[in-house]
């Protein structure tokens, strides 16, 4: 098996490493009071064990050891550069509560029935096989463990003021552009059967929305960033007028009081039977 059969690697962030870096933080903080709740609403308790899958640099384990003092977190990454970002970060956190496995989400090695809880937030749209990973989540999970994977579909992003008449076309392109090197911008709406799939019952879905107004305009000013689109620009996948009103558009969100800008996520959750 192809070791990352992934369609991201942070080497190749159009941004550079450490720009990818400070987007990942601000994504992965912005929301988090909102995401907190409703994987408290899903079952997630203080004291579990949890895994965290695709935990990169380590900004969204930091919110769960923090919210979750007496928890055993573990966190897999296959990147060790991102591995070692996060070790940095946590190095105050002792081993007993917090360690860190460089591994496959496809075959993580860890034992049959180890965890009461994981959490996959923004893995699923990168992965080739996102069935396999889901199984080999539920081997992990103890019975009546569950599954949580926050993730985007591009069909329902969200909404930008002042409007970008282009940016559905944009996404489009974008999302099938991913989807040619195996990804999938459109998985939230996958998200139900594809835990039904991989064995999983009492499956639940719901949105998360994440708006300026209420988390501040700084995190949209990184999603937003006209270097995350310039790559497509000059490989030709969108045009000269596309790209032109993207950066109109940034920097708007960066100057103008009146703008604003509103993102969903998809949250699904799925159990492992008892």
């Amino acid at each position: 098996m192809n070791e990352r059969q992934s369609t991201y690697n942070i080497q190749n962030a159009t941004l550079g490493f450490e720009s990818e870096i400070e987007r990942l933080k601000v994504q992965a903080t912005m929301g988090w009071a909102k995401e907190f709740r409703n994987l408290q609403w899903y079952g997630l308790q203080n004291g579990m064990k949890i895994i965290e899958l695709g935990s990169g640099p380590g900004f969204v384990t930091e919110q769960i050891v923090n919210s979750l003092p007496d928890s055993q977190v573990t966190a897999l990454e296959i990147d060790g550069a991102l591995i070692d970002k996060a070790k940095n970060l946590l190095e105050h956190v002792p081993s007993s509560r917090l360690r860190f496995v460089q591994s496959s989400v496809y075959d993580t090695t860890l034992p049959d029935q180890s965890f009461d809880f994981a959490v996959a937030r923004l893995l699923f749209l990168h992965l080739h096989n996102p069935v396999l990973a889901a199984q080999e989540i539920y081997r992990v999970l103890k019975p009546g463990g569950k599954l949580v994977i926050i993730d985007v579909d591009d069909g329902i992003f969200g909404a930008v003021y002042p409007d970008i008449d282009v940016l559905p076309t944009v996404l489009k392109k974008i999302a099938d552009h991913v989807a040619n090197k195996g990804g999938n911008r459109h998985i939230g709406r996958s998200l139900p059967r594809l835990l039904k799939n991989a064995g999983y019952t009492d499956i639940d879905t719901d949105a998360i929305i994440q708006h300026s107004d209420i988390h501040g305009i700084e995190g949209f000013k990184h999603q937003f960033n006209i270097n995350r689109f310039t790559g497509f620009f000059k490989n030709g996948l969108i045009n000269k007028q596309e790209y032109d009103q993207l950066e109109e558009a940034s920097h708007q969100i960066n100057n103008a009081s009146e703008s604003y800008a509103m993102m969903t996520y998809v949250m699904a959750c799925g159990k492992k039977p008892e």
